[in-house]
């Protein structure tokens, strides 16, 4: 490992011990610096990123039904968001001192990589995704309960005014029972410095665009605009109805 802070120090800072530190190496890994050493992407951190995420939201879910039992689907979901948003996740970071442990190319390195929330926020998936290779389900849930059980009371509190995924989610929720899907239009640029371009769409009509430097951000920014419009309009967007071909063929066999 060849970052800033050593590895030990910051598995104190944790808390944790890890019994195979390739896994936890790999989880410091970004992009860029795959891209520069000229490495394979799966010697990147995503994918213990995307095996991360899915852990994370499961454990604090679980977290939230057990502390309030009484509260509805609805409120659970709010609760979860603001605990688990990128802007969270990176104060999370921060506490541990993960930024100066990541092993990131020069150029995200000039570019103030380290403090970059959408970076931190993944980094901080990541390694919850190696904790769980390395020692199983109970490990990262103990390591998580920890985290944030004085966070889980004040839940509500926690900023999410910003949060447009969310709230476009449970207006359609709310509305037709079923959320809006997401879908990468464009990305552009080198390993380490992308640019994502994200269309959201409900019923073949597009609600909003998006662009950023992860998937995360275009997401958030595609969300906003989509979350605006609906402001303006105060009123749920058009539901296409699917047109009966019934009398189309009819009449197509009929002119044979």
């Amino acid at each position: 490992m060849d970052a800033g802070m050593p590895r030990e120090i910051l598995q104190k800072k944790m808390g944790v011990v890890f019994k195979n530190l390739k896994l936890f190496d790999l989880a410091l890994t970004h992009t860029s610096y795959v891209h520069e050493q000229k490495m394979s992407l799966s010697e990147s951190n995503e994918r213990l990123e995307f095996l991360g995420d899915a852990i994370l939201n499961l454990c604090v879910a679980e977290m939230l039904v057990t502390a309030f039992p009484d509260e509805p689907e609805g409120a659970l979901s709010k609760r979860r968001a603001a605990l688990v948003n990128q802007k969270q996740l990176a104060r999370l970071s921060q506490l541990i001192q993960l930024g100066p442990a990541l092993r990131l190319g020069k150029g995200e390195e000039k570019t103030g990589g380290r403090t970059k929330e959408s970076l931190l926020g993944d980094a901080f998936e990541a390694v919850i995704g190696a904790l769980y290779l390395d020692q199983g389900f109970p490990a990262a849930q103990e390591y998580l309960g920890r985290i944030f059980i004085d966070l889980i009371p004040d839940s509500k509190k926690v900023e999410t005014s910003q949060d447009y995924k969310t709230k476009l989610q449970e207006f359609h929720q709310r509305l037709f029972k079923r959320s809006p899907r997401y879908f990468v239009e464009s990305e552009s640029g080198p390993d380490h410095s992308k640019t994502f371009v994200v269309r959201i769409e409900f019923n073949g009509e597009t609600l909003g665009k998006g662009t950023g430097r992860s998937k995360r951000e275009a997401e958030q920014e595609a969300a906003r605009e989509a979350f605006s419009v609906i402001r303006e309009d105060q009123k749920p967007p058009r539901v296409k109805r699917a047109k009966k071909k019934g009398p189309k063929l009819k009449n197509e066999i009929i002119s044979r």
